[in-house]
């Protein structure tokens, strides 16, 4: 099942996303990120984040979701931002299900690096959780209705805590 992680800036969230998905669901699911407003760079904790856990932290790029206008054809869309969530999204062809699982900005974080350091652990450790969940769902057998409630709860059962 192929994947795209939505943000606005596809600097920080989406790439966390994106890569502990590629990792942790290689063979399952194949792992895209991208962003409305793409910063054009990933931020520098965000990769310090994935190699200070073991993660492959090379190969990411801050791209425009119109980077992906021809392909792949994406079963599910997750947006991981507030402002991507309210914002109107491309039409994917395929009728990919969709999701909202918000994550505090970790890159808005200001103070000393302990901060901006403890902010992206926060974000991953959140992400990683959300992402344990999706991959132990029986996606294969879920038909789409179901599929999209249990994304849904994903996104809020952390929400409500």
């Amino acid at each position: 099942m192929n994947v795209l992680f939505l943000c606005t800036g596809n600097s920080a969230r989406s790439i966390l996303a994106e890569a502990i998905l590629r990792h942790d669901g290689a063979g399952r699911f194949a792992a895209f990120s991208a962003g409305s407003q793409p910063a054009g760079r990933v931020n520098p904790w965000a990769l310090r984040t994935l190699a200070a856990r073991g993660l492959p932290a090379e190969g990411f790029a801050s791209k425009s979701w119109s980077a992906f206008a021809d392909g792949p054809a994406f079963d599910i869309i997750i947006t991981v931002c507030d402002s991507a969530a309210a914002e109107t999204c491309p039409v994917w062809p395929g009728q990919p299900i969709a999701a909202h699982w918000g994550i505090p900005d970790p890159a808005a974080v200001e103070g000393s690096d302990a901060d901006k350091e403890a902010a992206f652990a926060l974000a991953f450790e959140r992400m990683k959780r959300r992402i344990d969940r999706l991959l132990a769902l029986p996606v294969e057998s879920l038909d789409a209705q179901a599929l999209r409630a249990e994304l849904a709860a994903i996104g809020e059962a952390e929400t409500a805590a």
